[in-house]
């Protein structure tokens, strides 16, 4: 109790004119004694207001001096001693608080059971502006009274208000909102009130009450708006963060999808601040692959990867996807049964993720293509089934063929696979397609002549020997058809993240990237079907190159590749039965 007496003192101050009278009243131990009066004739009368603008405040100031009104002088700390809760009000919050009256005998220290007040209103309200100021100032002076502040954008705040009342069974309609919670943070709450409700509570409870002008009020109520605005973008900024990106994966129980899930979740492509999560989709026979891919992938703990969930019902797929990795296959197998029978199974799985993909992605998805066959057909048949996802979303992957193709030309050139630039693969990426070298570039050859790191030369200028190109380099072209076939999925799952990382944050400056997208009538490719062609990637978009020549040669084998991937996309739409081989009718 020795350090709330200070709280039972009562104090008054009246002053009269030239040769008046002067009067000083303080009561309670430690009282000050009286400032000097000054001569001049003022009155001064400051009542602190229970409401917010409009409450009463007045000053009545009369000196012909211009001297100012008095002040009075509290008293000051005992040295060495601890300072009473009000006292460290005081120092805190010197002005526009007043003391109304004794702290009641019966409220002590170890009376003040704790307590959490939430304040919420709206942020541009002065009425929160005046009940937060005395709030924060309590908070300060007291150790168990604690405030949690909560504000609203005026555009909300209605709706909000409703809300909470109606879910706890209170009735308030104004701003602010004032309750209690006795334990902790998301106790039960008992309501106050508003302002008036709050105010009347810290005078009977601490003898405590705002004396906060309208001027103020409303200066800090700007100021909680303009704050309010600042901390809603920047937690925008935090929960796009936050929100991962959802990247869904069919047919996940290939070695693709194995290979590819490290390459995602390490934040090289989609960036090192973009957290993701990954969906496997396969069906039900493969559920135990996909789930002990899941406890692998949960086991090796990517900092960016917030889930990884395996799915085997359909009508699940695809739910707000941002990136549809299209992987599914088909065993090719002649003798068994007819190319034009495993096109329509590749259409009937197509017919089934298109809708899809449309009903549950987002508007923007991305759509990539790969695997082993039909890669072109399958971006084509999404195209067409899902007429409203937006064509220059839905992509094929033909970097495996382009970087196979590199390190081939780099072993007989004996140079790095990075120092092969350039080289372009046209037409059918997992069916009949073209390795164009005509604008290949190579670095860091060792030659006749040499030059700086960036120092380029065309690819055909070393090769001296042309046969090589047209007998060993054409015929490697079968074994390489062999190889990426037949892989473990390492090298068309480093394609698909090269590429999703090019859409995503841009292809080097000046480079060749080969992409099967829909063609215009680029390069005179007849249009409506997924050509690889070459693209460069910029902003988030990619644009094919069409400032590139092509001789007669390469447009009459582009004639060729285009016929074949026209014949595909007519069978699997059931408009001709069997492929008509070129030049045929």
């Amino acid at each position: 109790m020795a350090q709330l007496t200070d709280l039972h003192a009562h104090e008054s101050w009246t002053r009269g004119g030239p040769g008046g009278t002067a009067s000083y009243r303080h009561q309670g131990p430690g009282a000050a004694p009286p400032a000097p009066p000054r001569t001049g004739t003022a009155s001064y009368r400051h009542q602190g207001p229970r409401g917010g603008p409009g409450g009463t405040s007045s000053t009545l100031y009369r000196d012909p001096g211009g001297a100012a009104p008095p002040r009075l002088q509290r008293p000051p700390l005992i040295a060495g001693s601890p300072p009473s809760p009000l006292q460290a009000l005081r120092a805190l919050c010197p002005h526009g608080l007043s003391r109304t009256r004794p702290l009641p005998v019966s409220v002590t220290k170890s009376s003040i059971c704790a307590t959490v007040a939430v304040f919420t209103g709206k942020a541009n309200c002065p009425y929160y502006a005046k009940a937060e100021h005395l709030a924060d100032c309590l908070q300060a002076a007291l150790p168990n009274f604690r405030v949690h502040k909560i504000t609203q954008h005026p555009d909300k705040w209605e709706q909000w208000l409703h809300d909470i009342c109606e879910t706890n069974g209170w009735e308030h309609r104004q701003s602010p909102i004032i309750w209690r919670e006795l334990l902790d943070r998301g106790g039960k709450g008992q309501l106050l009130g508003g302002l008036n409700d709050f105010l009347e509570y810290a005078q009977q409870y601490y003898g405590i009450t705002s004396m906060m002008l309208s001027k103020e009020m409303l200066e800090v109520a700007e100021e909680n708006l303009q704050a309010h605005l600042e901390i809603v973008k920047e937690d925008e900024k935090i929960k796009s963060l936050i929100k991962p990106m959802q990247i869904w994966i069919t047919s996940a129980s290939t070695p693709i999808c194995y290979q590819l899930i490290p390459l995602l979740a390490n934040g090289e492509v989609f960036g090192m601040t973009t957290e993701i999560s990954i969906h496997l989709l396969d069906t039900g026979q493969f559920k135990e692959v996909l789930c002990s891919i899941v406890m692998e992938a949960e086991d090796m703990a990517f900092p960016l990867l917030r889930s990884i969930l395996e799915h085997t019902e359909i009508d699940e797929a695809f739910i707000e996807a941002d990136v549809v990795i299209v992987l599914d296959d088909v065993l090719l197998n002649l003798e068994v049964q007819s190319l034009e029978n495993y096109i329509r199974e590749v259409s009937e799985i197509c017919q089934v993720y298109a809708p899809l993909i449309e009903k549950n992605a987002k508007s923007e998805v991305r759509v990539i293509s790969s695997g082993k066959t039909f890669a072109n057909l399958k971006a084509t048949l999404i195209m067409t089934y899902g007429p409203s996802i937006k064509p220059e979303n839905i992509i094929a992957v033909a970097t495996s063929w382009e970087s196979a193709a590199k390190a081939t030309l780099a072993r007989k050139l004996n140079v790095s696979t990075a120092g092969v630039k350039d080289v372009i693969v046209w037409g059918n990426i997992t069916g009949s397609n073209y390795i164009d070298l005509s604008h290949a570039k190579l670095y860091g050859y060792d030659g006749a002549i040499w030059g700086p790191a960036n120092f380029q030369r065309p690819l055909l200028n070393p090769i001296y020997d042309r046969e090589w190109i047209h007998s060993e380099f054409l015929s490697a072209q079968g074994s390489l058809r062999s190889r990426v076939g037949h892989s473990t999925g390492m090298l068309p799952a480093h394609a698909v993240a090269t590429v999703l990382q090019y859409w995503y944050h841009g292809s080097p400056p000046g480079e060749i990237v080969s992409v099967g997208v829909l063609s215009e009538g680029q390069f005179c490719v007849p249009e409506g079907i997924i050509f690889s062609m070459p693209v460069s990637f910029q902003n988030g978009s990619w644009e094919v190159i069409k400032e590139l020549e092509i001789d007669g040669t390469t447009q009459e084998v582009l004639g060729r590749l285009a016929h074949e991937l026209i014949q595909e996309k007519l069978v699997a739409l059931k408009e001709i039965k069997e492929i008509h081989p070129y030049g045929e009718g």
